[in-house]
């Protein structure tokens, strides 16, 4: 046992000389941010009678 503790020791103070401390932790506040929505949606918005034009149905190449 006291030879596992002498080699997590060492090899915490191996792990420190070669890497360092840790970074600082990020806060949450700091991973998010705020963006303001465009008044009456944007431009490339969902629109369902124009999209049909860009979406493949084998039924309707074959006229089915």
């Amino acid at each position: 046992m006291k030879k596992e503790l002498a080699t997590d020791a060492a090899a915490a103070e191996l792990r420190h000389a070669r890497f360092g401390r840790l970074p600082e932790r990020i806060r949450f506040d700091q991973m998010t941010q705020e963006v303001e929505a465009t008044p009456g949606g944007a431009k490339d918005s969902y629109n369902p009678e124009g999209n049909w034009k860009y979406y493949s149905c084998l039924a309707l190449d074959l006229g089915l």
